[in-house]
């Protein structure tokens, strides 16, 4: 039976959506998200310049690196230019999967369904810390012994245990072919991110799910033993953005290939 929607406390994807700009969250949320950014001005950038990650890397893979099926993870309420259209925009036969655990996303999943006639899209509802589970439920909709776009976009950052994190990267590139790739992005307080400890602090006490910043270090261990694309590990705003007076945001931004 699906969780209960809480409108008590607020909630990651509906805070977001209000950073970016949506519809789809309620008071308490926005009363939140706006105290977030009394901390720290820049959080709604932060949100803007992770979706054109998305648009930027998608775009990338199925275009340059030719991979057409996306394991998305965090997927996060529906808005403009989500996974599968960028992806389809370019390869119309391309499939993606979605996953998510947040009731309200659940209940805006058939907008993440609607993709073109020759592909395919589907949605599982499941939780990152059981990556097992998502493999099996992934597998009736992607063709596992083929090349995955993983998809990790500010979804690791709710898992506070570093090795546990590593663990959920490991078993889910164990199970995907090489030529697979991972795209990621991880909140952090380095690239000027300082301030925004006190704001990750007042969020843990105030909203769910609890956060957790990284070092580049420990970003980059998320990325053993694959192959780093360029431009390597940079702020997601800055991940193949060919403006030059582009602003970096303290969210690392990275794609990486297993070879």
């Amino acid at each position: 039976m699906p969780e209960a929607i809480r409108t008590d406390i607020a909630h990651n994807a509906r805070v977001w959506n209000y950073w970016l700009g949506g519809k789809d969250h309620y008071p308490v949320d926005t009363a939140v998200g706006e105290q977030v950014t009394a901390f720290y001005p820049s959080i709604g950038e932060v949100a803007r310049a992770d979706r054109r990650f998305l648009g930027r890397a998608v775009s990338y893979l199925a275009g340059e690196a030719g991979l057409r099926q996306f394991l998305d993870i965090g997927t996060g309420l529906p808005t403009a230019d989500n996974t599968h259209q960028v992806a389809q925009r370019i390869a119309p036969d391309a499939r993606i999967v979605y996953v998510d655990n947040d009731p309200v996303v659940l209940a805006h999943a058939r907008a993440l369904l609607t993709g073109t006639p020759e592909g395919r899209t589907a949605y599982i509802d499941a939780d990152a810390h059981d990556p097992d589970r998502i493999l099996q439920e992934a597998a009736r909709t992607l063709d596992l012994d083929r090349p995955v776009a993983l998809m990790l976009l500010g979804i690791l950052n709710f898992v506070a245990d570093t090795a546990q994190a590593r663990e959920i990267v490991r078993t889910l590139l164990d199970a995907l072919p090489p030529g697979s790739h991972l795209a990621l992005t991880h909140p952090t307080l380095e690239l000027g991110g300082e301030g925004n400890e006190a704001a990750m602090a007042f969020w843990n006490e105030n909203a769910t799910p609890p956060i957790t910043a990284r070092t580049r270090t420990e970003f980059a261990s998320f990325l053993d033993g694959l192959e780093i694309l360029d431009p390597g590990i940079v702020s997601c705003a800055r991940w193949r953005d060919e403006d030059p007076r582009t602003a970096q945001v303290a969210q690392f931004g990275a794609v990486a290939v297993k070879r």
